[in-house]
């Protein structure tokens, strides 16, 4: 495969992830708001926190790889949708937290591959950093499903 046609791959990826990214920030606080378990609204907060440095590395990535087109991403504005109509038509608290751990995952899974499939398109257009960094990401994202899990588990067995 051309390099260069590699490169412009990794470049439409980022630019997908950047817009995401804001997808995410948007909708986390009003997510957080929603979730009532202690431990779910911990992991939220995490979960924010984590976004943040993942939105860092994806501009720092930018930063190297060149100017990105601006996109859409509408993956995750219709996952953002979906996961608004979950929470409000919820009719327990548990119901609720369980659809918000649900759509969570699902985003995790979506961040899961995308961050893996970058770090391994970039690491062959020889971008080191940024697969690194997005190897990374895709770590986190795995310990935060894990945690999600975990929580689900935890108020599914206090039923």
């Amino acid at each position: 495969m051309n390099t260069e046609d590699l490169k412009e791959l990794v470049k439409n990826g980022l630019a997908a992830q950047q817009a995401g990214s804001q997808v995410a920030a948007a909708a986390t606080d009003e997510i957080q708001n929603d979730a009532k378990h202690p431990e779910l609204k911990a992991a939220l907060e995490q979960g924010n926190a984590t976004s943040k440095e993942w939105a860092k590395r994806i501009e720092r990535a930018i930063a190297e790889i060149g100017e990105v087109e601006k996109q859409n991403n509408e993956i995750l504005e219709a996952h953002y949708r979906v996961s608004k109509e979950i929470r409000g038509e919820a009719k327990t608290d548990d119901v609720r937290d369980l659809g918000i751990i649900t759509s969570g995952q699902l985003a995790l899974h979506y961040w899961i591959a995308s961050f893996g499939t970058m770090a391994s398109y970039a690491g062959a257009a020889g971008y080191e950093q940024i697969a690194q960094e997005m190897k990374t990401s895709v770590d986190e994202a795995k310990q935060a499903d894990d945690k999600h899990t975990e929580i689900a588990k935890q108020i599914l067995s206090a039923k």
